[in-house]
Formats: structure tokens, C-alpha cells, sequence
């Protein structure tokens, strides 16, 4: 007897229903009827965390040897976290906003406990002179970032609440800025004062591009920048920066400006088309935070002009395609979101680029998405992965036909 023409016993297991080929169509499914806001903003965070990742493995060496852990040990490191982090953010981006808007609170708030055991407990650590990070069983992580990822999230389920009355300031500007000013607040405590001005810039910037009037962010601006300022003062460290900053000659070299210093002599040395990937010489203890907070330096070192061109290119197309996304985003929950993470992303690679140029004085903060930390680096991909989840909601309608069609 003569098989039927659609038996095929001897095909192959990909071949059959639930074999790698199937597996495959279903992958294929996944993405199919994305967006291209969808695809440019993945693609370019991809490219950015690999990037990163290169950079961190050639600017780490010497730092790792020098620490006993091998000349791999920063960059194996910060490997396991590109590892969790790009899955994860994949996994983040299937999500519904429903349920970013139920864990908005309950994230703010355990963000929040742990940053009050960073600066009221002895399990808090100071590094650089900011108290801003945790021990916990060993592992040490910031949970300023956490309150970062936080703020994106409950900001989005704010606004949408208070939609109808975000013209008023005391209805409706004014609890989003006592809350989440004392989410920043705490992070003050622990002295990060970087990391304070980023997180006030995501508070009231994204107010500002989500349509609140600017006259009712007026005196928060200012109260703010009171807060900042008195910050700074209080802090010999920080005024000896500041002071160097200003200053057209520097009577401290060793403790003030060597690090800006040596971050600019990095660039020059550089030049148009770079030493090389691998090449730099300040990597070899004369760069402090040559993996982290200067990591742009070396970049323009090894890579040269050409090499920094491409990071800011690539930055550029990261925030347009966070501002489409917020343009076409349906809700204040999706719209809120984006402009979160445009602020953060965009503002606080725009602080880091700023310090290694001589814009601004040293404040140490990383550079998103290429600097090592594995904290900085999970909660980023995780706050693009909420985005992501937003531009698939935001697919146009005959993107989501075609999706439906194909998941009959």
C-alpha cells in the first residue's frame, strides 16, 4: 500500500510538527509583524551592549590583573550580565503595560527599602566617596538604579491617573513630584550626586514632554537646583571638583584633575583614526574608571574620532527612535514610559560624554549601555524592554492584521 501523499515518515525530525523547523516559524512569528521603531531601537541597543562589551574587555585588563582576578576577570563579569540582560529584556518586551502598571507601586517601594538600608545600615558601602551601594550575601549591587527602573514605571501609572488633571499643578503635578522627590531624596543621602541629577532630570523632564506647562515646573526646577546646589557645597570633595572645574589652573592635580586630565590626554592621543583597538595607554593605571565613567575616553583613544563619531551616531538614532515611539505610543502609560527612558538614556550618556570632554565636572555616572556594571546594565535593558513592549502596542493596524492572520 502507497502512503498517503502527506505522510512522511522518514522526514526528518525538523522536519515534522514540533521539531526545529516549527520551533523556527515560531521564532520567525515572534517578530514578523513588528514595527521598524521596534527593530531600530532592539537593533541599536544590541549593537550597543556588544560594543560595550568589547570596549569594557579591552579597557579592563590591566585593572583586573593588577586585581588578581586575570585579565578577564572585569569583562567575564560584565559577559554574565549581557548574558541575563538581552533575554530578559526580550522576555520584558512580551509583556502587556497592564502589568507594568500593577507592579508600578510595590517596585517603587522595595527599590526604595533598599536604598534605606543602603544609607541607615552598615550593609551600605561607600565607594568614591558615595554611599550607594549594598551587600547583600556577598553580592553588591546599587539600588539607585533599581529606584531608576522604578520611577519609569510608576511615572507611567501616575500620569495615567492623573491624565485629566495634570494641568493643575496641585491635583495633579504636585504628589507625582513629593513622591517621587523622596525616591530621590534618599539616593541624595548616600552623597551620589550624579546620580541625583539624572534621576531629577527623568522626574521633570518627562513632565515637560508629556505636555505638563512649564510654568507649573518652574519652582520645582528651581527648588531643585537649591537642592542641588546646597549638595555640592556641603561637600569638600565635591567643591575641590567643582572648584577645578571652574578653575583655569589646577593647584591640586593629584586629587582634582587628574582624571579629567588624563581622560583628555586619552582623546588626543587618539587623533582621527585611533591607537588601535587594545592600544590605549591610559588604561595602564592612568585613567582612573577606565571601564566605567571614562570608558568614552578610551573609546576615542583606541577607535579615535572616527570611533566616538559612531557612539554618538548611534545615540542619536537610540533617542529618535525613543521620540517615534513616544509619538505613536496609544496611552499616557506608553507615552510616559518612552519619555522616561529617552531622559535617562539619552541625558545620562549626554552627562558622561560631557565630563570626559570638560563640559561638566566630574560627576560618575556610566555611560548607558557600554560602561561595566552589571546593576546599570539589567535595569537599562530592562527599562528598553518595557519600551519595546510599548512599540509593539503601538504597531500600526495593518501590522497588527497581518500578526493576528498569522497567529490563526
Amino acid at each position: 500500500m502507497t502512503a498517503p501523499p502527506h505522510a512522511r515518515p522518514d522526514s526528518p525530525a525538523e522536519d515534522r510538527p514540533g521539531g526545529i523547523s516549527a520551533a523556527r516559524i515560531r521564532l520567525g512569528r515572534m517578530f514578523r509583524a513588528e514595527s521598524a521603531n521596534y527593530f531600530t531601537l532592539l537593533g541599536t541597543t544590541i549593537f550597543l551592549v556588544v560594543f560595550g562589551l568589547v570596549m569594557v574587555l579591552s579597557s579592563s585588563t590591566v585593572d583586573s590583573y593588577i586585581a588578581d582576578e586575570g585579565f578577564f576577570g572585569e569583562f567575564m563579569r560584565q559577559g554574565v550580565f549581557v548574558l541575563v540582560g538581552i533575554p530578559l529584556m526580550l522576555v520584558v518586551s512580551r509583556l502587556p503595560q497592564r502589568f507594568w502598571m500593577a507592579v508600578a507601586w510595590p517596585a517603587l517601594a522595595i527599590a526604595c527599602g533598599l536604598q534605606v538600608l543602603v544609607v541607615a545600615t552598615p550593609m551600605g558601602v561607600t565607594v568614591g566617596g558615595n554611599t550607594n551601594w549594598l551587600n547583600l550575601g556577598g553580592f553588591q549591587f546599587q539600588p539607585s538604579e533599581a529606584i531608576k527602573l522604578a520611577l519609569v514605571l510608576w511615572l507611567g501609572l501616575m500620569t495615567t491617573r492623573k491624565e485629566p488633571v495634570l494641568g493643575e499643578f496641585g491635583r495633579g503635578v504636585l504628589p507625582i513630584l513629593l513622591v517621587g522627590g523622596g525616591a530621590i531624596g534618599l539616593v541624595l543621602l548616600g552623597g551620589d550626586l550624579g546620580t541625583v541629577m539624572i534621576m531629577g532630570g527623568m522626574l521633570l523632564g518627562t513632565l515637560f514632554l508629556i505636555g505638563v506647562r512649564l510654568r507649573l515646573l518652574v519652582v520645582p526646577v528651581l527648588l531643585g537646583a537649591g537642592a542641588f546646589a546646597l549638595a555640592a557645597v556641603t561637600s569638600e570633595n565635591r567643591m575641590q571638583r567643582i572648584g577645578a572645574f571652574l578653575s583655569h589652573t589646577c593647584d591640586d592635580y593629584i586629587n582634582s584633575c587628574w582624571q579629567t586630565e588624563h581622560g583628555t590626554f586619552a582623546l588626543a592621543n587618539g587623533g582621527i583614526f585611533g591607537v588601535g583597538l587594545g592600544n590605549s595607554t591610559a588604561k595602564w593605571s592612568w585613567l582612573p574608571a577606565a571601564d566605567n565613567d571614562f570608558i568614552f575616553a578610551i573609546i576615542g583613544e583606541e577607535l579615535g574620532l572616527i570611533g566616538a563619531v559612531v557612539v554618538l551616531g548611534l545615540l542619536v538614532v537610540l533617542a529618535i527612535a525613543f521620540a517615534r515611539i513616544m509619538r505613536q505610543a496609544p496611552t499616557m502609560f506608553g507615552r510616559t514610559v518612552t519619555a522616561a527612558m529617552l531622559v535617562w538614556v539619552i541625558g545620562q550618556a549626554c552627562v558622561n560624554i560631557g565630563v570626559v570632554l570638560g563640559v561638566f565636572p566630574v560627576l560618575g555616572v556610566p555611560l548607558p549601555l557600554v560602561s561595566s556594571g552589571g546593576t546599570a546594565l539589567l535595569t537599562t535593558l530592562v527599562g528598553i524592554g518595557v519600551v519595546l513592549s510599548v512599540a509593539r502596542e503601538s504597531a500600526p493596524a495593518p501590522a497588527r492584521a497581518r500578526k493576528r492572520a498569522t497567529a490563526r
